[in-house]
């Protein structure tokens, strides 16, 4: 039963195989069960790659039932396409394009089967540049609110400095006016008369300045680092809106590339090994001799071809029969003067009939 089904895959005749001999039978089964396994598993290829893309197990598996069901009608195709003529050179031409499908074929399925066998090392490689993406979005964001952040804080200390520059003139007064009453400065004499009270009066006034500037910029203080605040909230905001985006970075182009910057010599014999096992029913066909099936197949053929040819010859021999006896019987008839005389009484009463038809049409006109 097993042995049948591999056949069937190999696309053999299978009622002229069964003419044949059972290790005939069991090259041709060797061939349909590498056709099989070889769709066996571009299924599973084509459902990895597939759930990677979609996350769905069951469209996954929907897709890649019908992807290596393709793959299979391929192989089966080009195995069964490749006919054993004995000339190598005509051989290799006949399976060129052929060979050149598998090679494609091979790559389409070995691809994902290094994505899922190198899972572990491709996962860190995406690990590193989510990292690198991660770090590359917090600056390009971090450049939209660094430069406002920072003219508010340079506000914030241009506040302090006013505020720092008028209680140094209030201080200066202060000592200015303490000096004046000690008698250490200014005039010199101790008490607090006239130029005291002036001084005093200057201090005091300067001093009111300076609580109002104080109370002005701490509100505009209080203000800028509400404002600075309130980037920094819509910093970190975007940071963490777009975070999913990286974190979503892994779909199979993403693995793809990851895999591109692994070691390629691991890839490269895998991908030789599927190469192998799908162009290996091809040169098995065109590197065994020419066998039995080979030439019952060619001996079907050649009576196919002959049955056809005469059915051909038969069918112009009969034509050319009934082109002749036509000819013969039409010559006869048109020598017969009754049929003359026949034909020429209709024709004269057609042409007297469009005559009067004409008659008619003219004299409707005038």
């Amino acid at each position: 039963m097993l042995k049948q089904f591999f056949i069937i895959c190999s696309g053999s005749d299978t009622d002229i195989l069964e003419q044949c001999s059972k290790g005939e039978q069991n090259k041709y089964a060797g061939i349909g069960a590498t056709v099989f396994f070889t769709a066996l598993m571009a299924f599973i290829a084509a459902s990895y790659a597939l759930y990677t893309v979609f996350d769905n197990l069951i469209a996954a598996i929907g897709f890649g039932f019908v992807w290596g069901l393709l793959i299979f009608n391929l192989d089966r195709y080009i195995v069964s396409t490749i006919k054993k003529t004995g000339n190598v050179i005509d051989e290799l031409i006949q399976a060129s394009p052929r060979i050149i499908l598998a090679v494609i074929i091979a790559v389409v399925i070995a691809k994902p089967l290094e994505l899922k066998i190198f899972e572990k090392e491709i996962n860190q490689v995406l690990l590193e540049q989510k990292n690198d993406l991660t770090l590359a979005n917090k600056s390009q964001i971090a450049e939209q609110f660094t430069p406002k952040v920072e003219a508010l804080k340079n506000d914030i200390k241009a506040f302090q400095s006013q505020i720092d520059s008028k209680e140094a003139e209030v201080n200066t007064l202060y000592d200015t006016y303490i000096a004046e009453a000690e008698g250490t400065a200014g005039t010199k004499l101790l008490g607090k008369g006239p130029v005291y009270k002036e001084k005093r009066d200057k201090h005091d006034a300067l001093l009111a300045e300076l609580q109002l500037l104080k109370e002005t910029n701490k509100s505009k203080s209080e203000a800028s680092e509400a404002q600075i605040l309130q980037l920094q909230n819509d910093y970190s905001t975007q940071v963490t809106s777009s975070q999913p985006i990286i974190d979503n970075f892994d779909g199979l182009m993403a693995r793809v590339n990851a895999l591109g910057e692994l070691p390629w010599l691991p890839s490269f014999f895998i991908f030789l090994l599927f190469l192998a096992i799908e162009t290996s029913p091809i040169f098995a066909k065109l590197l065994s001799p020419r066998a039995e099936y080979d030439i019952k197949t060619q001996e079907s053929e050649s009576e196919l071809k002959n049955w056809a040819k005469q059915n051909e010859h038969q069918r112009g021999v009969l034509l050319n029969a009934d082109n002749a006896i036509n000819d013969r019987v039409y010559g006869d008839i048109g020598a017969e003067e009754e049929l003359y005389a026949y034909k020429k009484k209709m024709a004269r009463e057609l042409m007297k009939k469009q005559q009067d038809a004409f008659y008619k049409k003219q004299t409707g006109i005038l």
